[in-house]
């Protein structure tokens, strides 16, 4: 999905009115990135973008489920409200972004300017080292504070997702009971289709609300239009000025057609694997346990 996310970047800080589709606008796009770049064009910026979304996702789930863990008290059958589920998101996505924003800078900058360009980046390292060295800390944490505000997009989410992902377990827990069956650790999963839905269902309502935020951050983090957006308010003003309430949406349906596939892929993968590491840890207690009967009898 990396030549989409580039596209979106550049949408995001372009100045110029689109025409035609959303489908027109990326193909069109695309092409012209291909044919004045090559192929390559397409995947400048990929290592900034895997390092990134990598470390974001790992951070977060570990962050996320360390905090629920606590709001718990390490009790996992324990049902947290959908407040509960919203600070705890908040917080790990705080963490997160305070952590990662000098990739994403990294990553903007690559994805606006072209390999051939004297003063752009090689790679991930060197746009660290170039920022360190030509601006300080304070360039690295350009667009911390969107950052920041962005926390609502992964807080409203995941609440989302959690508060459907509650109603689908207590449905399955419903029809079991009704059916006479008993309900097992084996048994606590939704279908693939039902993790899809519902993280692609969060997703989509959480990135309209909070999607103007990445517009501001994309242009404040720019290098090349710093001139014309040296600040947030700055930015918001001369976007509102100019472009009116959709310049603050450019790149959305772009987003939307990158996020929504490789967020549902991401929570399904990680649901399963939850599931497979709950069964298998439960299992091998059971054998355990099985084992330390059989020594006492003996």
């Amino acid at each position: 999905m990396h030549p989409l996310d580039l596209v979106k970047v550049k949408f995001q800080i372009a100045t110029d009115r689109p025409s035609g589709g959303v489908g027109k606008q990326i193909w069109r796009a695309l092409v012209d990135i291909r044919e004045q770049q090559g192929w390559r064009g397409l995947y400048r910026g990929i290592g900034p973008n895997i390092a990134g979304n990598a470390s974001s996702w790992g951070f977060y789930f570990l962050f996320y489920n360390m905090l629920k863990s606590r709001a718990s008290g390490g009790d996992p059958n324990y049902k947290l409200s959908a407040g509960s589920y919203l600070l705890c998101s908040a917080e790990a996505s705080a963490v997160t972004a305070i952590m990662t924003n000098p990739i994403w800078v990294v990553k903007v900058r690559m994805f606006t300017t072209r390999a051939s360009d004297p003063t752009s980046y090689r790679g991930l390292w060197h746009g660290l080292s170039s920022i360190y060295r030509e601006e300080g800390t304070a360039g690295l944490y350009r667009g911390t504070t969107l950052a920041l505000f962005g926390v609502s997009n992964g807080a409203i989410q995941f609440m989302a997702y959690e508060e459907m992902k509650r109603w689908g377990f207590e449905r399955k827990r419903r029809q079991f009971a009704k059916a006479g069956k008993q309900y097992t650790p084996n048994d606590d999963k939704l279908s693939n289709a039902a993790y899809t839905v519902m993280s692609g269902a969060s997703k989509l309502g959480a990135l309209t609300v909070t999607y103007p935020y990445q517009v501001v951050r994309s242009r404040i983090q720019n290098n090349t239009t710093a001139h014309l957006y040296p600040t947030i308010p700055a930015c918001i003003r001369r976007t509102w000025m100019e472009e009116g309430f959709r310049g603050f949406y450019r790149g959305l349906g772009t987003n939307l057609v990158r996020v929504l596939p490789g967020t549902c892929v991401t929570f399904v993968v990680y649901e399963n694997l939850a599931w497979l590491l709950r069964t298998s840890a439960a299992r091998r207690e059971e054998r355990r346990q099985a084992l330390e009967e059989q020594t006492g009898a003996c």
